[in-house]
């Protein structure tokens, strides 16, 4: 994560592949902030776990708690970061989220390029959407879901031909709401993400549905970078998305 510069948006695309990170958000102070997200792909309109990492940098920066208002896109949305030491608690509203079931061919196609195990798909995929569509995949299984191997550029083909941002496969929850998960998103440039907080809020809207109100999602384990995003959805149905992270420092490029 950077603090903007007048840098061009290739510089910007540039920045990802050399801090070796899936993405790079570029912050711009203000009322309201602004946020930039790329990949070495290009822009993208949004990002969960850059939006967790833009909030813990501000906080960092301002010696305590933040409320603040941000822009990205399209949207104008808020976000709270709270210190405890050294981590940053902080939260955000990634928006209203959309459901529908999947074609039949869209769902077929990601599913077979997934390569999961016969026997470990689960019932009850759904493409959700809080800007972009992307599938979500339930395995029966935490092994399930740690022992896959997509072929990629399957993968990517399926994604582009069904307009899906990519899959966020995830086993199915415990009795805490607690999940295994992982997001594959070749067409961004991202062959998979160490970690994925709106494909997280996209999973508590669905199971809310269901009467489940929390999530809490343990992403990052396949790349040995573990990560945790929780995602509670209210009575009023708004989604609340957050994680805990550290400022670990300037980072030369």
């Amino acid at each position: 994560m950077l603090d903007d510069a007048p840098l061009s948006d290739a510089d910007r695309r540039r920045v990802p592949v050399l801090a070796g990170t899936s993405h790079a958000v570029f912050v711009t102070d203000g009322d309201p902030v602004r946020l930039r997200f790329f990949t070495s792909a290009g822009e993208l309109p949004a990002c969960g776990h850059g939006t967790l990492a833009a909030l813990a940098l501000l906080a960092h920066q301002s010696g305590g708690d933040v409320d603040v208002t941000l822009t990205a896109g399209r949207r104008t949305f808020a976000g709270r970061a709270v210190r405890t030491g050294s981590l940053v608690a902080a939260e955000f509203d990634p928006g209203p989220v959309t459901l529908r079931g999947p074609g039949t061919a869209e769902y077929r196609a990601v599913r077979d390029a997934l390569g999961a195990a016969p026997g470990t798909i689960a019932d009850g995929a759904v493409v959700a959407s809080s800007g972009r569509p992307r599938l979500l995949g339930p395995l029966a299984t935490r092994a399930a879901v740690a022992a896959l191997a997509p072929d990629l550029d399957r993968l990517r083909a399926a994604c582009d031909d069904h307009g899906l941002l990519g899959c966020y496969v995830h086993s199915a929850p415990d009795d805490d709401g607690r999940v295994a998960a992982r997001m594959f998103a070749p067409s961004i440039g991202v062959p998979e993400d160490v970690a994925n907080a709106n494909s997280t809020a996209c999973l508590a809207a669905h199971l809310a549905r269901f009467g489940r109100a929390r999530v809490t999602a343990d992403l990052g384990d396949a790349l040995g970078r573990p990560a945790t995003v929780t995602a509670t959805v209210r009575p009023d149905g708004a989604v609340r998305v957050g994680g805990t992270a550290a400022v670990a420092g300037p980072l030369l490029l």
